[in-house]
């Protein structure tokens, strides 16, 4: 099966089309190369992830933009860890990349690391040393950043810059079986001191460092930077086109001097605009911080932007997929809504969740005049936008639970739901009116009295009489106990880096983020419910069952609201656009 066909597999088809595609100029590019015969007209892309953290929903781009692209020009990915910098990277991180890759649909042609490639860099700056093009530096990091200059003076040669070609190889040798301490040499590639481009000017491309790494273990005490090791990993793999974000967009020109003076392959780069959401902090580092300093529960909270986080909140990677694949690709930075990826998380799901009913916070209420040792069964759709998933038996009885919000014993002007001498619909069932309360000693109802119309079953009168609001119930005695977790925006600002100057983008944590619910009921079909599936509760939400639940403690965490804030947003500007140009 071809990439194409499992993303074909796993696409809502049944349940509607994908989201349009929208403005992609590295299509472009890829279309005019693939005319023309550059690389034989061959495609083939790579996803390079360094294993220092959890991939995050910015990811998600790059992983839909590499993979689709190779794909619909019947070419191939690799998936390749830049694995340069032991020091922050772990085996925990290469399998979770591998997991949530594979959980957006995609499966790469080839599994490979930059640490595959160590002796052949190794061997390729032992060229350009000899070519005259590389030196070993004895000057500190502190100092290599002095001698760089600024934006407008240009940087001054190191005192060893005109070593020797044989010193030069010796030293280098010498750094590789470990006869100097960390960070007293490094290996710098001499180009132009006085470019313009600070990256042009006499870059580090190898730096002694005594650390473990998660593969080679302690077999190299020198590594390589990226900018040295990223484009010959390309070119060694024949990588045609390399894309990566906008702030690599100044290290092309030292991407294609490696290249150039290589004699490589000529693998070429292209930079596109990162993804940026609103109230959602995309940098790992500071995505450690949270982990480490226990304000989030680990890398999968369903709060965090990660990934393992949004899958386990209960995304689907369909919509991941259309959110990415509608936001285009474009040479300019800007901020996405998160209402938007909010709005295509809710329609895939409005697809494909089964509904069901739970009272969140329970309000008990009495039928009066039913049967007391009465029980039945009504029928219950499973998915109105699914014929297909058919119908089940939800049990009705004489005690039921509603929510503490669909009643009022002195409603206000424009209350439709349940109050005294009201009649409403319960949901597939029958029609009630609230006849008295009880109350505790603090005067707060905590069991509503009802009667109800027999003739009303299903949900329909007989005589045609309307009611303004249908609500929806569990039955008390067959309900079964849950826990929800309610999530919100983990940061209070738009921008979470938007703190006063000398505070931390952690002073924006929304103190509110996880609202726990604990006494909550469900309906009995609920009971056997697997961690990860997805169901709708009816009138509160999408909702997902957490990996905590068991079979006597079932869990729940809400994925999003059942409010559209992103498609009311989006029809309001139509609606002004229409109206300018009108």
């Amino acid at each position: 099966m071809t990439p194409s066909d499992k993303l074909k597999e796993a696409s809502p088809t049944a349940a509607g089309p994908a989201a349009p595609t929208q403005s992609n100029f590295i299509r472009e590019i890829i279309r005019e190369d693939v005319k023309t015969n550059k690389y034989s007209g061959r495609v083939w892309t790579r996803f390079p992830p360094e294993p220092n953290g959890y991939l995050h929903i910015g990811h998600a781009k790059a992983i839909c933009l590499d993979f689709g692209l190779a794909d619909e020009f019947g070419g191939g990915t690799n998936l390749r860890f830049d694995d340069t910098n032991p020091e922050k990277e772990e085996t925990e991180y290469v399998e979770s990349i591998m997991r949530d890759v594979r959980w957006l649909g995609f499966e790469w042609e080839n599994l490979l690391y930059a640490s595959d490639y160590f002796d052949q860099l190794y061997q390729w700056a032992v060229q350009l040393i000899k070519a005259g093009k590389a030196y070993v530096d004895d000057l500190t990091a502190d100092e290599v950043r002095q001698y760089r200059g600024t934006l407008t003076e240009p940087g001054k040669e190191s005192p060893h810059r005109n070593r020797s070609i044989a010193e030069n190889l010796d030293l280098f040798e010498r750094m590789r079986l470990g006869e100097f301490p960390d960070g007293a040499r490094c290996l710098r590639a001499k180009i132009d001191m006085a470019s313009p481009n600070f990256n042009m000017r006499d870059p580090v491309m190898y730096r002694i460092l005594r650390a473990e790494h998660h593969r080679t273990g302690n077999k190299w005490c020198i590594y390589p930077l990226y900018d040295f090791a990223h484009g010959q990993s390309d070119s060694l793999e024949k990588i045609t086109h390399s894309m990566c974000t906008l702030e690599f967009e100044d290290h092309r020109p030292l991407y294609n001097w490696y290249i150039k003076e290589l004699g490589i392959f000529p693998s070429q780069q292209i930079e596109f605009d990162r993804l940026n959401l609103t109230y959602t902090l995309l940098s790992k580092r500071k995505l450690l911080q949270l982990v480490r300093e226990g304000r989030v529960r680990g890398w999968d909270d369903p709060r965090m932007p990660t990934i393992s986080g949004i899958r386990r909140r209960g995304y689907t990677p369909e919509a991941i997929r259309n959110f990415c694949n509608s936001i285009g690709v474009t040479k300019t930075n800007g901020t996405i809504e998160l209402a938007m990826l909010e709005h295509f998380v809710r329609e895939d799901l409005n697809k494909r969740a089964l509904r069901v009913m739970a009272v969140l916070h329970p309000l008990k209420v009495v039928i009066d005049n039913y049967p007391e040792d009465q029980a039945e069964e009504m029928e219950a759709v499973n998915n109105p936008e699914d014929l297909s998933a058919g119908t089940r038996k939800v049990p009705f009885s004489r005690e039921l639970y509603i929510e503490q919000d669909d009643f009022r014993e002195d409603p206000p002007k424009g209350y439709f739901r349940l109050s005294p001498g009201k009649e409403v619909r319960l949901r597939y069932g029958y029609f009630i009116t609230a006849q008295r309360v009880v109350k505790n000693e603090q005067g707060e109802v905590v069991e509503v009295h009802c009667t109800y119309d027999p003739a009303t079953r299903g949900g329909n009168a007989p005589d045609g009489r309307k009611v303004k609001s249908t609500i929806h119930w569990v039955s008390a005695s067959h309900a079964v106990p849950a826990e929800v977790r309610i999530y919100e925006m983990l940061f209070t600002k738009p921008d979470p880096n938007d703190v006063p100057e000398g505070a931390e983008f952690t002073a924006n944590l929304n103190p509110n983020s996880l609202q726990t619910v604990k006494n909550v009921r469900v309906e009995p079909s609920l009971k056997s419910a697997n961690a990860g599936e997805r169901y709708q509760f009816e009138r509160l939400g999408y909702f997902c069952v957490d990996p905590d639940s068991g079979p006597d403690a079932l869990v729940f965490n809400r994925t999003v609201a059942l409010k559209d804030t992103w498609a009311k947003m989006e029809k309001k500007q139509s609606a002004g656009s229409s109206g300018k140009a009108k």
